[in-house]
């Protein structure tokens, strides 16, 4: 195979890996949503089964949406191991193969997260696993695009001018924001306060929110 074969497998191999990324955080919120995250109550085995031993038969009710999402979350982290070692062998530039790498420690420690929500039953550690699976789908994004080739033909050092420095710190400060509401989000979620107010766009049919000391203890109520 061409080093430019190569490199267009490679690109295609990453799009893939983001797209089951996606696929994941799509199954992990139904998981959320069905409130069925603790239908498995072990980890790393599912009812004393090996993970990929686990009877077809019995994937049911809420164990069918939380057992599938351990298996996606495997295939990902599979996938992810693929596409570190990918980079390290046929990258030239040090700072992606460093990405590879950073990829596969976040997926490390995201399954350890998604199984220590499981033992430990805290919901800090599902807000944790939440915000982390975004900035994963984020890194895999990126990953991906800097090994388009159109990346790869843009000049060296072409967004280095000064002129450039504006936009960099709107996207910069875009991004952190994002994430921001990212992070209640899933905050929200994950300590069952998402039908805490039940209209919209209204708040409790006030445009602005009362968010005095009773309204508040009532909301919470």
């Amino acid at each position: 195979m061409s080093p430019q074969q190569s490199s267009r497998w490679l690109n295609r191999f990453a799009w893939f890996t983001a797209f089951a990324t996606l696929l994941l955080i799509c199954s992990g919120g139904m998981v959320t949503s069905k409130g069925v995250g603790l239908a498995v109550p072990d980890w790393p085995t599912t009812f004393g089964y090996n993970m990929f031993l686990f009877p077809i038969s019995q994937w049911v009710g809420g164990i069918f949406f939380e057992h599938t999402h351990r298996l996606i979350a495997s295939t990902v982290g599979f996938l992810t191991i693929v596409l570190a070692a990918w980079l390290y062998w046929v990258e030239d530039r040090r700072w992606l193969r460093n990405l590879g790498f950073c990829a596969l420690g976040a997926v490390v420690l995201q399954g350890v997260l998604g199984g220590l929500r499981v033992t430990m039953l805290k919901d800090e550690i599902g807000i944790f696993h939440a915000c982390l699976a975004q900035a994963f789908l984020g890194l895999i994004v990126f990953i991906a695009l800097a090994t388009t080739k159109f990346w790869q033909s843009l000049p060296a050092g072409n967004f280095e001018s000064k002129r450039w420095h504006p936009i960099a710190t709107v996207a910069i400060a875009t991004t952190l924001v994002i994430y921001f509401q990212l992070a209640l989000g899933a905050t929200m979620r994950h300590q069952h306060r998402d039908l805490a107010i039940l209209d919209f766009p209204t708040a409790n049919g006030a445009w602005l929110p009362d968010t005095s000391a009773d309204a508040l203890a009532a909301i919470n109520k």
